[in-house]
């Protein structure tokens, strides 16, 4: 599943989770203090690779990759108290 984010820049990123649990943590058009998205990112994308080792024994490493892209994006806006993230869609 991809999930589109708008950063507070207005810059749009295509970010992958290899489960629909990511829909469990994110509402379509949404905003979310970036603080709680990064939060809601990394526990959402943990449990989705520990779905993935489940069924196949190891973790996936593309939740993981995505993880710290998101965290790396995000810490570019982390001087910013006010600094929202919009999530706009789910594609499947």
């Amino acid at each position: 599943m991809i999930f589109v984010v708008r950063w507070p820049d207005g810059a749009t990123t295509n970010c992958y989770s290899p489960s629909l649990v990511i829909e469990d943590y994110f509402v379509p058009g949404r905003e979310y203090a970036l603080g709680d998205f990064v939060e809601c990112a990394r526990t959402a994308l943990g449990i989705a690779s520990e779905r993935v080792e489940q069924k196949f024994g190891m973790p996936c490493s593309r939740a993981a990759a995505e993880l710290a892209r998101i965290e790396a994006t995000a810490s570019g806006f982390a001087h910013d108290a006010a600094a929202r993230v919009r999530v706009e869609a789910f594609e499947r």
